[in-house]
């Protein structure tokens, strides 16, 4: 039921009930404009498009600090970026604005002055997907009839080239790698070789395992004797949190073989520590856990240019090398 009355204002006011059944009003200024105001209503609420008024003038950040309170799922690592992302990207623009207000129009505005500002194509990405997420959630609550972002298309980022190493290639890595230059002052060189992280080189290039992966690998993971690893856990680096330990990127337990060679090597490798079960297979020069970006800085990317390898070769591309399937694979000649 609808009804307009007079309020002793001389304002007119549009009573109705929601779907939900709950009384609402609003206030006009004169009795045409509150009836065409029920009208439309009743229209929306007939075609099942009814939004809450109330709701759509809250503000984008209540909605914002709705969705991060809510999305229980995402890692630590990811939910660090995305408030992040949100703090630096979309709140400045956003913040203030009744959800109701934000339309596409709008959207396209904030996304093409990001790309216009020099922002890269990946970081314009992931703030459209941010604001789309924080949208989706009005839309579930009843505060807006359709996603804005929906239909907004950004241009994607060029895909870094690829780099796949020859067997030989692979070996030149893990020997640079195991064997540094004696420099003073520590760094790098506190060892005079580096022989489990020649090793590491070898272990990601004939696995594919990914950094993370490798990082996160407990010795009772490894079935040296039929030669394959049990890939459960990966290892990332949150800002101000640490190292936080959860499942792998596909959120699915795998097992990769193993070539013969590399399980040997795995196994005397093993047997020069003192560890247990539940030991890292790799692990920072002190003992403690693999950091990947103090791991990348000190002792991959020096090597990999010792190597002779181009200066954007990346750890990531040993998971697309060497090229040939583990069926003819023999080893690096010579190992590291």
């Amino acid at each position: 039921m609808a009804s307009i009355r007079q309020k002793p204002s001389g304002a007119w006011e549009a009573r109705y009930r929601d779907p939900s059944g709950h009384q609402k009003a609003t206030t006009f200024r004169t009795k045409g404009e509150a009836r065409r105001y029920l009208e439309r209503i009743g229209a929306d609420k007939q075609r099942g498009d009814y939004i809450d008024p109330t709701l759509g003038r809250s503000r984008f950040e209540e909605w914002a600090a709705e969705w991060l309170a809510t999305t229980v799922h995402l890692k630590p690592k990811t939910q660090v970026q995305y408030e992040s992302r949100l703090r630096t990207s979309v709140l400045p623009v956003f913040t203030g604005y009744p959800i109701g207000a934000i339309d596409q129009p709008m959207v396209r505005r904030f996304l093409a002055e990001l790309a216009e500002s020099g922002t890269a194509p990946g970081t314009v990405r992931e703030a459209r997907k941010l604001l789309r997420l924080v949208l989706a959630t009005a839309v579930g609550a009843g505060a807006l009839r359709a996603n804005p972002c929906d239909g907004v298309r950004v241009r994607r980022s060029t895909r870094a080239e690829m780099h796949f190493l020859t067997p030989e290639e692979v070996a030149a890595v893990a020997d640079a790698i195991t064997n540094p230059p004696i420099r003073s002052g520590g760094s790098e060189c506190r060892r005079p070789d580096y022989p489990e992280y020649g090793l590491l080189v070898t272990f990601a290039a004939y696995t594919g395992l990914r950094a993370g992966e490798i990082a996160a690998l407990r010795i009772r993971r490894l079935d040296l004797l039929s030669g394959s690893v049990e890939v459960a856990e990966t290892a990332a680096e949150v800002h101000g949190y640490g190292l936080s330990y959860g499942p792998p990127k596909t959120y699915e337990h795998r097992r990769v073989p193993i070539p013969r060679f590399l399980a040997d090597q795995m196994n005397e490798y093993l047997l020069t520590r003192e560890v247990d079960k539940e030991s890292f297979v790799f692990t920072a020069p002190d003992g403690g856990p693999l950091r990947h970006r103090n791991f990348y800085a000190r002792h991959f990317k020096p090597a990999v240019l010792r190597a002779g390898l181009p200066v954007d070769f990346r750890f990531h591309d040993l998971r697309h090398t060497p090229t040939q399937p583990f069926s003819s694979r023999r080893g690096p000649t010579p190992g590291p």
